[in-house]
């Protein structure tokens, strides 16, 4: 696997060790954010003298990590990085810079940094420098790498990932609303996973009344966790709920101007902190967005319930899809599926999806999609 999907097969040099540096940087998943993730290798020919990792915001940079390992003169060697090199003063100094002072002969990245400070000022700098610069191989691994960073740094909004579990009948719960477990201990792990690598955790008020969900990481989490964000237009989430307990994780509770000033007051005595977002007495979700990106969430991992992701699929807001399929049929009209509402009408109307990836899960299926783009 190499930027969560199967692996491709190194053919040449640069491509050997560009999956290297693709592999370093994944180390730093959920660790980084805002920050992307970035790997780089230094070689001479095919001997890696040198390599390293970003490993969180504000530490130093994978070039700088992997030609402090080198410990030698790296004057000739190449540079690869899975993303183009800064060449602006920001928490750390620039490191195209530092790469053209070290006189190293060659820098080859993955792909451009679309960050617009830096996007091709690194590259010209170093190519004004008498660097040899290019662009590839696998840069479109390194764009899957870093997905979350390339939205939030183009758009300012984080990242959408839908997460739902449902049987291999598209139930995501039976006709009483029991949902656990659906899904595999497989599939329960690698989605504890996905909320370690994620800035934030959504799910709306029908999930919180019927599972109180933690929504927090529970296997070998470094600090506080995602931010956990409640959609809940009325302020109806209770203040013995696990959301509404905030010693163990932080909680962004989003209302509408309907919410009842009493509730929403007895809830931030609770230490939840809460926003008003209206639109038509209902939470405003791309608001909602806007907010959570200017507060740096990159990456956001919708978890339900089928009301929340129907308001946010019907909104054109999602950016992935991850569906866990479980070899249970649950059957009958009233188990709802994963997406709400009404749904369309006519069969041209149903949004195509790109199939990504189809992955084992124990005994589950793990099923990884894009909304195609118009």
């Amino acid at each position: 696997m190499v930027a969560g999907t199967r692996r491709p097969e190194a053919v040449t040099v640069d491509e050997t060790m560009m999956l290297r540096a693709l592999d370093l940087a994944e180390r730093g998943r959920g660790l980084t954010s805002p920050n992307p993730m970035v790997g780089a290798v230094v070689a001479r020919g095919d001997e890696v003298i040198g390599e390293g990792f970003h490993a969180r915001a504000g530490g130093p940079h994978a070039e700088v990590v992997a030609l402090e390992e080198a410990g030698v003169d790296p004057g000739g060697a190449t540079v690869y990085v899975t993303l183009e090199p800064c060449s602006h003063q920001g928490r750390t100094p620039p490191c195209a810079g530092m790469l053209a002072e070290k006189g190293v002969a060659r820098v080859v990245m993955a792909m451009l940094d679309p960050n617009p400070r830096v996007s091709g000022a690194g590259m010209s700098y170093l190519a004004d420098a008498g660097v040899d610069v290019s662009v590839g191989p696998y840069g479109d691994y390194a764009l899957r790498l870093n997905e979350a960073y390339v939205k939030w740094i183009t758009t300012g909004a984080p990242f959408v990932t839908l997460k739902m579990a449902m049987s291999l009948d598209g139930k995501v719960a039976t006709r009483t609303g029991e949902s656990k477990w659906i899904s595999s201990e497989w599939s329960r792990a690698d989605v504890q996973e996905m909320r370690r690598a994620s800035d934030a955790v959504m799910v709306g008020i029908g999930t919180v009344t019927q599972d109180d969900p933690r929504l927090t990481v529970r296997t070998g989490a470094a600090g506080p966790g995602p931010l956990r964000v409640v959609v809940d237009s009325l302020a109806r989430t209770p203040l013995e709920s696990n959301v509404a307990d905030t010693t163990e994780a932080r909680t962004l509770l989003a209302v509408s101007g309907a919410a009842p000033p009493e509730r929403v007051s007895r809830l931030q005595e609770r230490g939840v902190e809460v926003v008003r977002l209206d639109a038509g007495g209902k939470v405003d979700l791309a608001a909602l967005l806007r907010l959570l990106g200017e507060r740096e969430i990159v990456s956001l991992q919708v978890e339900g319930g089928p009301e929340l992701t129907r308001a946010m699929w019907e909104a054109g807001l999602v950016d992935k899809l991850v569906f866990y399929y479980a070899p249970k049929v649950i059957a009958g009209c009233g188990a709802p599926g994963p997406i709400g509402g009404s749904g369309v009408a006519r069969m041209e109307d149903a949004r195509p999806l790109r199939i990504d990836a189809v992955f084992e899960m124990g005994p589950d299926f793990k099923v990884v999609a894009y909304p195609e783009v118009d």
